[in-house]
């Protein structure tokens, strides 16, 4: 089975795709890659690359990665995260045939992150290649835009929705990452098949053992609340700063934020400013490290703003914490909550509630080592059963054989009649 993974978004840059090609390998697939110049998450193109460069690279995997010219994002410029987008769009419609000339796929698998425009230029290249396009939705595009505030104009964002619908209505299978996504993809996709395809977690933590190297950060002492990706306005990290202050006289307690984003000077500034002694900011490390930090951690805090689209997305995260083993604090709405709630691994409380959050934090600081550690181990077991990287990437290459055997059965219909 001949794959092309069409992606703006790729190794080297950290997003989750890059495993999920190593585990559609690892099950027989066949895969290649196309993609634009890496740039995220700083916004100026990686080392060793160019961004008005087209290229080919092998990953150290194997397979073959082509990059078309991507114009790099910049930081928090709306402009230049705009020009982006549409670079992406430009160049894999145009570029994107030339240097795939020659080579045949099966189908094409697109990891439909924002900007979920970039489908079109995978439609039109799956009908150059004769291909079928699967598009696994990973944003609700054009809600995500608004929900961000990204785009407040109506006269636009309906546009978009237009464009979208074509979009699902033009492939052959739409997976969703959340079951929460169903109702509003149904709207807008007309006889297009959908399947609830979760994230897999992440390779290191099948990977990692007790035999591993030194962790890259050592925690302190006491009952740390380990919070782990993207600092942005979404995760909601004012209310995390809220509840870390109503926590103070608690010594023993401590806020641990591991990561960067558009708010990381911010949070520094106001950790200074309110004298929050118990929140610390070790900094931004590679996934590769993360199973090592992680389990040092007495809990592990996911949160995200109070948004009635955001609360239909399940954050990654909950998959990476699940197999750390730790307790979870969710401060959440909807799909992430629920699978916390149902997992048995931790306590949820209201998004954006940060006195909520702080008894949250309490209730599990209250437990037995004995408790604490059976929450984990059913974060584990619901891991397992749920989100584990190579039974997912089993059940995606399914999907695949389901939709190349539809093509297979209609081709066979057709020259019956």
């Amino acid at each position: 089975m001949k794959i092309l993974v069409f992606s703006q978004y790729f190794w080297p840059e950290s997003f989750r795709i890059n495993e999920v090609v190593e585990s559609l390998i690892d099950v027989g697939c066949e895969v290649t890659v196309l993609t634009g110049q890496p740039n995220y998450p700083h916004g100026k193109t990686f080392e060793g690359y160019r961004a008005l460069q087209v290229s080919t690279e092998t990953h150290p995997r194997g397979y073959v990665i082509h990059r078309v010219p991507l114009l790099p994002r910049g930081k928090s410029n709306t402009l230049g995260l705009i020009f982006n987008y549409l670079s992406f769009v430009v160049s894999s419609a145009i570029v994107g045939p030339f240097v795939l000339r020659g080579q045949k796929f099966d189908l094409i698998f697109v990891c439909g992150m924002s900007p979920f425009t970039q489908s079109v230029s995978a439609i039109w290249l799956g009908k150059l290649k004769s291909a079928k396009v699967v598009i696994w939705v990973q944003d609700l595009w054009p809600e995500s835009l608004e929900a961000s505030g990204f785009v407040k104009n109506k006269t636009v964002l309906r546009s978009v929705a237009a464009v979208v619908s074509w979009i699902y209505r033009s492939c052959d299978l739409l997976l969703v990452q959340s079951k929460g996504f169903r109702s509003s993809v149904e709207k807008m996709s007309g006889a297009t098949p959908i399947e609830y395809h979760p994230n897999p977690g992440e390779l290191a933590f099948n990977q990692h053992t007790s035999h591993e190297q030194a962790p890259s950060v050592a925690l302190g002492k006491g009952f740390n609340v380990v919070f782990a990706g993207n600092m942005g306005t979404v995760q909601a990290l004012d209310k995390v700063l809220d509840a870390a202050e109503m926590l103070l006289e608690h010594n023993a307690i401590n806020i641990v934020l591991i990561g960067s984003g558009s708010l990381t000077t911010w949070i520094e500034t106001e950790i200074k400013r309110r004298n929050l002694t118990n929140v610390t900011m070790p900094g931004r490390f590679p996934v590769e490290a993360m199973p090592g930090i992680l389990a040092q951690a007495s809990a592990l805090l996911v949160s995200l703003c109070r948004d009635p689209i955001i609360s239909k997305t399940i954050p990654s995260k909950v998959q990476v914490y699940l197999a750390a083993g730790k307790p979870i604090i969710a401060s959440l709405d909807g799909e992430g909550a629920a699978v916390v709630e149902e997992s048995g691994a931790g306590v949820s409380c209201p998004a954006e509630d940060a006195a909520a959050l702080a008894q949250g934090i309490l209730k599990l600081y209250g437990l037995s080592p004995q408790q604490l550690e059976l929450l984990g181990k059913q974060g584990v077991a619901y891991y397992q059963e749920h989100f584990e990287p190579n039974m997912l990437a089993t059940r995606l290459r399914d999907h695949f054989a389901t939709v190349l055997s539809n093509r297979a059965r209609s081709a066979t219909e057709d020259a019956a009649n």
